[in-house]
């Protein structure tokens, strides 16, 4: 297959699982073609099959705001045509889903027919789509879909609750490359985050206020207070200043290391003991899925996709949202006996060999097979 892979090119989730399903797809043989406005952060070029077109806005002084939905959908216009690509795969509803479904009109002109699926990330719909300004488009472009997917059931539900889809929707969810994140502990990197063996405690987000980051400081708090432990905040966002100063005010600034944005998150997880996820608000949890991977059990919300992940007291522990103290004493429980956390670390890659590519990829090329043919049935019907 020919497949155009859309997404945003950031350290985010959705375009951390676009880039990593294109790759895999481009390792199968399938031809996969990125379109976006830069290079997606995952994205290698030692694939044949791996393609990337980048998508130019035009900076006119007519315009407040660059229209990026009308200059991608005529990127997508000419690679589908000039490709001859066989699907579309949008992440994220806005505005990726809008212009495939503006791309597709377009193509029809030319007697192209060429399906899209749109695949639910979280914050396009529980956070973005719920806005008034985006409500009804976000409605008409998953409908127009030719295939919709969410990434966990929690939030399939949570698209049918708010708005009115006539789809029926697929979940296919997340996926870890266990050939990326299957990595032996690197001793000197550990020795130098905690020296005198410490636990050590890992929280990585792009700190927004929905993932609760607070509460990652203040249950360390308690923990280090019974167990000598090291805190690593990975990631940047606007709460980080908010966060720093917390640790002065709380007074455990020597323990605590913000360590910004990290391409290789697994070589930091590799050596971590203990992954902390307290978000309001989760699709699926994506960054615990990665920890788990690592043989880091995890403790979690209770909250969105969370619990479609995360085994209660098997790879870790499930709190209500905000109960620091829960979360504390759970931490401790695992941290505090050398045979315990093993157990959770065992468990806790057991439970990611679950999500593994290769389990969930086939998944999305049936899928992909399966939106083809009908819609190849659908134009013979019109025709």
């Amino acid at each position: 297959m020919k497949i155009g892979i859309v997404c945003y090119p950031t350290f985010g989730g959705s375009g951390v699982v676009a880039t990593e399903l294109g790759k895999a797809l481009a390792n199968e043989g399938h031809q996969v073609h990125f379109i976006t406005y830069s290079q997606p952060a995952r994205l290698d070029f030692f694939s044949a099959n791996l393609f990337y077109h980048e998508v130019s806005v035009r900076d006119y002084p007519l315009f407040d705001y660059a229209p990026y939905e009308s200059a991608l959908a005529s990127k997508l216009v000419d690679v589908v045509r000039f490709e001859k690509l066989d699907i579309l795969h949008v992440h994220y509803a806005i505005p990726h889903a809008s212009a495939a479904f503006m791309a597709k009109q377009i193509l029809a002109t030319y007697g192209i027919n060429i399906p899209f699926v749109t695949t639910l990330h979280g914050t396009d719909i529980t956070l973005v789509g719920k806005d008034a300004t985006y409500k009804p488009v976000v409605t008409f472009s998953i409908n127009q879909s030719d295939g919709v997917t969410t990434v966990s059931q929690d939030l399939k539900e949570d698209t049918y609750k708010h708005f009115e889809i006539e789809k029926d929707i697929k979940v296919i969810p997340n996926f870890i490359d266990f050939n990326r994140f299957r990595l032996q502990p690197k001793g000197h990197f550990k020795k130098a985050i905690a020296p005198n063996n410490e636990r050590i405690l890992i929280h990585t987000s792009n700190f927004r206020k929905v993932k609760r980051t607070e509460d990652v400081i203040k249950m360390f708090q308690k923990v280090q207070e019974k167990i000598p432990s090291k805190l690593l905040m990975v990631g940047d966002g606007p709460e980080r200043t908010a966060n720093e100063q917390l640790c002065r005010e709380l007074n455990i600034c020597e323990n605590v290391r913000f360590l910004g944005k990290q391409d290789a998150v697994e070589e930091i997880l590799s050596v971590s003991d203990l992954f902390i996820m307290p978000s309001e608000s989760e699709s699926f949890g994506l960054a615990a899925l990665e920890a788990m991977a690592c043989k880091v059990p995890v403790i979690t919300s209770n909250a969105g996709g969370l619990p479609e992940l995360n085994i209660d007291d098997f790879c870790g522990y499930m709190c209500e949202v905000g109960d620091i103290d829960d979360m504390a004493n759970k931490a401790i429980t695992i941290l505090s006996n050398e045979d315990t956390l093993n157990y959770f670390k065992e468990n806790a890659l057991l439970r990611a060999q679950d999500f593994d590519l290769k389990k969930i990829l086939p998944m999305y090329i049936d899928y992909y097979k399966e939106v083809i043919e009908k819609s190849l049935n659908t134009t013979e019907i019109d025709s």
